[in-house]
Order: C-alpha cells, then structure tokens, then sequence
C-alpha cells in the first residue's frame, strides 16, 4: 500500500513516517506541506491512501477532498483532525466528502507516547483498508479477464436481504426465551462510515416515530457533539449528544459521548434514564455499543429493536446475543452498503440478525415495525 503524508507541520510528518514504516507492506512514496502540492504528488505518484491535514495553508484538507472527485483514480483518504470543535466540524464535513475514516493528532506527552497512540489509531484502519484494496484489485481483476454481464434490474430489498427462515438451526439464530413485544426503543451501534450511513437513515425517519433512538457512534470527546449538530439541520426528529440524567424520550436521537460510555435504566418514577459513566472501554471502544446494549437488556428485556451498522470489529455482537435472548428484532446493514463490513458481519455469523437490509431500507423497517407493532 503506497502512501502520501500532507500535514503543514514537518515534525508530525516525520512522525507519521516512522509510525507507517513499522507495519508490513506500508511504503510512504511523499510527503505534502500543503494542499496544492499534495494535489500535484498524488497525481504523480498515484498512493493507495492519503493522510490528510484538514488545516493546512495554499488548499486546505476539504479543497483537497473536493478536487480528488475530479480525478480518474482518487487514492482512499484517512483525515487527520485536532481534538477541537472546529476540527470536529471540518472532519464531518470532510466524511460528507468522501474521506474513509478520521484519526486524531496525538496529545501525548511524549515522543514515543505519541507514536504509540498513532500506531493504535492506524492498526485497524490499514487493516480493513488492505482488506477493501484486496478486494477492489480481485473485482478489477475479474473484469478485466472477463466481458461484463448484460445489465440486470436491480431486486428488491426483501430479495437482496432475506430474513433468516424460521426453521434455522441454533447455529444460524439465537433462541428466543420472551416473545417480542412492540419495541420501546431502537438501538443502534455504528463505528467506520457511521456519520455517512446515519445521515441516510435518520433523515428518512418520520414524526412521529414514538420512540426514542439511543445511539452508539465510536468517535472521541467533542466530535460526537460535532455529529449531533450536523444532523439536527437534516433530521424531523430531534438529535442530540446525550448528557448524564436525560429521560429518553420519544422522536429524540441521543448519541452517547465520546469517550464516555452509555447505558439505560429505568428510574424510579418509571422514565427511561440515560446515564453517562467513565467505566472502563470494552471492545477497545468507550463509547461501546456492547455497554448500552447489556444495559437494556438487562433492565428492558424485549421492548428494545438493534440496529448494526457499517464499522470495524465486533463491537455490538455480545450485547445482541443478550437482546436476542429476550426477542430483540435485530437489523443489520447489508455488506455491499457498508463503508467496513465489520460489525454487521459478525452479528450475522453470530446468528443473532433477523433481517440484513440495504442502508437506504433499513428506515422503513425500522418504522414499519415500530407502528405495526411487530416484526
């Protein structure tokens, strides 16, 4: 995987470089002081990805992002975003454009503490990238050996993503111990392309949906507010970052906060009570989809619908065995939707997804499901 470094700071370049030549297969082929040169060096040296500053003198990270749509074969971006609120607001702007993932510059203390955070944010990145290119140069490779098929109309959402049949095997779908009710909540975990694939699903639900939507996004302090703000200009239904003590309540979006973990617990009075903690990451995640899942089933046994979505890992899976145990509805976002088929895919291997839709339909079963009052 060849890559170009464009950061205005020489030191965090160098650092960035070092960091990169530690995993296998990484080459850094340059490195751009600015937005303009790095324009002209991945033209020239045609890099698989590109680290991108998103503030950077003659053409900032998002000029970059937009003139890329221009080129034939445009590299896969990873944004570098400071820990600020504005540079949270440029990093959703930067996702809105096509950017792949973001990391953050690190605030370490030292040098080699500094590293150490960069190559733990890089990890898992350059690992689904290299699975994505590898399947990219395959697809690329079939095509070219073969004539492309005659066009076909495309299939219904139902024929693409068919639930699994009633007589699957314990092995194919978890056992139910309650039967469903009419869900209460839905509860969605996303990670990698989430604000993207959120940006779709949100804005096509409805008021009034009657139920809360709580929301687990892997994103760090700040942007998690950042995300909250971009999508309450484009939702009917109110968004917001969740905050310790809030009720939740019907038609509200809540997004738990970065580096904070989420959960729900009736209160005495009989609300629905968002609590915000500092325990401790599961998954290496804090927020952690798995956290706010357990909760939920632990204190709303089958008045709850999952939703997975694109994402690195498998974050979200224990917690919807645990759902599922008590009739949770479970949906899962379709492979060919998802920026990393990561999350979704090991909640369906896990047996534990009634239903594996397209991102644009998965809205509609969440409403249809929720006013109809079953599954």
């Amino acid at each position: 995987m060849k890559v170009l470094i464009a950061d205005d700071a020489i030191l965090f370049r160098r650092v960035m470089a070092e960091v990169l030549a530690t995993f296998p297969d990484i080459t850094v082929v340059g490195q751009a002081p600015n937005g303009k040169l790095a324009l002209q060096k991945i033209i020239e040296l045609q890099p698989d990805l590109v680290t991108l500053d998103l503030e950077m003198p003659e053409l900032d990270g998002l000029g970059v992002l937009d003139a890329l749509k221009t080129l034939p074969r445009a590299p896969t971006v990873i944004v570098v975003s400071a820990v600020t609120q504005q540079g949270g607001r440029l990093t959703m702007r930067a996702l809105q454009k096509g950017a792949f993932d973001f990391i953050t510059k690190p605030d370490a203390g030292t040098a080699a503490a500094s590293r150490d955070q960069l190559r733990a944010e890089l990890a898992p990145r350059l690992k689904a990238l290299a699975l994505r290119l590898g399947v990219r140069a395959i697809l690329h490779a079939t095509t070219a050996a073969n004539h492309p098929p005659a066009p076909t109309p495309p299939k219904p959402a139902a024929a693409l993503a068919p639930p699994l049949p009633a007589t699957a095997s314990p092995t194919q779908q978890a056992p139910l111990f309650v039967r469903p009710g009419k869900p209460e909540m839905v509860l969605i975990g996303v990670s990698t392309g989430g604000p993207n694939a959120l940006g779709v699903l949100l804005p096509a639900l409805a008021k009034p949906l009657g139920v809360p939507i709580l929301i687990v996004q892997h994103m760090p302090p700040i942007f998690t507010q950042s995300l909250a703000e971009h999508l309450s200009t484009k939702c009917a239904l109110r968004v917001c970052e969740a905050a310790d003590g809030m009720t939740a309540e019907a038609d509200t979006v809540y997004i738990a906060p970065g580096g904070r973990q989420m959960r729900i617990a009736p209160s005495p009075d009989g609300r629905k009570l968002i609590q915000i903690t500092d325990d401790p990451p599961e998954n290496n995640c804090r927020p952690a989809v798995d956290y706010l899942f357990r909760s939920v089933a632990k204190h709303y046994p089958g008045r709850a619908m999952g939703v997975i979505l694109t994402g690195m890992g498998s974050d979200g899976t224990i917690g919807l065995k645990l759902l599922k145990r008590h009739g949770c509805f479970v949906i899962a976002q379709h492979e060919a939707s998802c920026v990393v088929y990561g999350m979704p895919k090991a909640a369906v291997e896990a047996g534990v997804v009634d239903v594996v839709l397209p991102l644009e339909a998965i809205a509609g079963r969440i409403a249809t499901t929720i006013r109809g009052g079953g599954t």
